[in-house]
């Protein structure tokens, strides 16, 4: 195990830990105050992640009004993640990378056959893992909407293109999310063999929870 995954954290107030297998689907409701902390054992490892307000999921991630009301299409230490009404979900309270992803989107059985062959089609995905996921909520397609792609590198060329490209996260780099309100995490530990966003070889994910000491920094 990496060791780096409880750096920082009091490991008594910890009140969720798990390795999450590659390709795998993920859901918990992170309740306000808590912190999550997504570690990547391997490196360079995708993983794409929905949040929706747990008590209204109608409410849920806007990656256009993330990305408008901070002036950047990067996701970084101190970032907020808007809601659809204008809250704020979660907050990014740590990133030892410096930099993820909100624009490239996630992969899906139909991408696969247009960007890399028919006979990728049938490969898992991360739409699907999502589905799956949100199955368990009474939610489906309708209620997908664009997702944030922690520890992928998407940079953007000056005529506008998004490239996926080799990774810039080491195995143990994490990132520390707040919830600003009871949220719903849903996670695909990203399937993808076709591009370099997991090094064409999906790893495993440690997902931590813990409370922190008062005050309540939500407040």
């Amino acid at each position: 195990m990496v060791a780096t995954a409880l750096q920082g954290i009091d490991s008594q107030r910890v009140v969720y830990d798990e390795v999450l297998a590659a390709r795998r689907p993920w859901s918990h409701v992170v309740e306000r105050g808590q912190v999550l902390r997504i570690v990547d054992l391997g490196g360079n490892q995708a993983v794409d992640f929905l949040v929706y307000n747990a008590d209204d999921y109608s409410e849920r991630y806007s990656a256009p009004d993330t990305i408008r009301l901070q002036g950047n299409i990067f996701l970084t230490t101190g970032s907020r993640l808007y809601s659809n009404d204008g809250g704020v979900l979660m907050t990014i309270v740590g990133d030892s990378v410096g930099r993820h992803d909100t624009s490239g989107g996630a992969c899906s059985c139909e991408s696969n056959s247009v960007r890399f062959g028919l006979d990728k089609k049938y490969q898992h995905a991360c739409v699907e893992n999502f589905l799956a996921a949100l199955s368990r909520y009474g939610m489906g397609k309708r209620d997908l909407v664009s997702n944030i792609n922690f520890f992928m590198n998407v940079p953007v060329s000056r005529d506008g293109t998004l490239e996926i490209v080799d990774g810039i996260s080491e195995p143990g780099s994490t990132v520390d999310l707040r919830a600003e309100m009871n949220a719903l995490v849903v996670i695909s530990n990203c399937p993808q063999m076709n591009n370099p966003c997991n090094g064409y070889n999906p790893t495993p994910i440690r997902l931590v929870i813990w409370a922190p000491p008062p005050p309540d920094p939500c407040r």
